[in-house]
């Protein structure tokens, strides 16, 4: 289980953020902060293993506080920043500290739902591996850009298509065009081509499988590589 503070100086925000993060499979919330002080403290206490970070905190800045954390000595927590903070400076230093991500405010729960599961899915291959040569670390750092690269391609999409590629993404494991067809209440062809498409946008990966006839089956998952 994923340990998550949440850290925001709006009571409401915070709140909301927590019940967001408490829906998602393999995380949990250990604390909410609404300053960056108690924020400290709260590491201190609870060890999380990522904080939701917010920019604008009433005694000094999230990006502040993750400077005074690493210069404690103390390891410092993932943190992914989510945020109203619309200034380059703010997103290149964020990048420097090693920021997962960056989500500008207003986001939906499907953008915070994208990063959160690829942050897991980032942790889960970090402690599969005991050395790192040159292929761990470009999975690893291709696994930090892959949900990147879905979200500013799920933008682009138009709004079927950008459905497809969410019902894939949040499916438990592979999933075939007539799941895909039942829950986006279309045909089978016409989630199949959406599905092809996804495919050829490198956005999703193709799964052959054989079911009990013998025959291949057309399945979808999202793409890892």
């Amino acid at each position: 289980m994923i340990r998550v503070l949440v850290v925001d100086d709006d009571y409401h925000v915070a709140q909301a953020h927590a019940l967001s993060v408490a829906r998602i499979e393999g995380f949990a919330v250990v604390g909410e902060a609404h300053t960056a002080s108690e924020a400290a403290d709260l590491v201190a206490s609870q060890a999380p293993d990522l904080l939701l970070l917010d920019m604008y905190l009433p005694d000094f800045s999230g990006l502040e506080l993750v400077r005074r954390l690493a210069a404690s000595g103390d390891r410092v927590p993932d943190f992914l920043l989510v945020t109203a903070a619309r200034d380059i400076d703010s997103v290149r230093t964020a990048m420097q500290l090693g920021a997962f991500y960056y989500l500008v405010k207003p986001f939906s729960f499907v953008a915070l739902r994208e990063q959160l599961e690829a942050y897991r899915a980032w942790t889960e291959r970090v402690d599969q591996e005991g050395e790192a040569d040159q292929h761990v670390v470009d999975t690893l750092f291709s696994l930090r850009g892959t949900s990147t690269r879905r979200a500013v391609a799920g933008r682009a999409l138009q709004p079927t298509m950008a459905r497809v590629l969410e019902i894939v993404t949040t499916a438990k494991g592979p999933i075939g065009a007539t799941e895909v067809a039942e829950i986006l209440g279309a045909s089978r062809p016409t989630a199949q081509r959406y599905l092809a498409s996804l495919v050829s946008k490198q956005l999703l990966d193709l799964d052959l499988s054989y079911g009990s006839t013998g025959r291949p089956e057309h399945r979808y998952l999202p793409r890892r590589r």
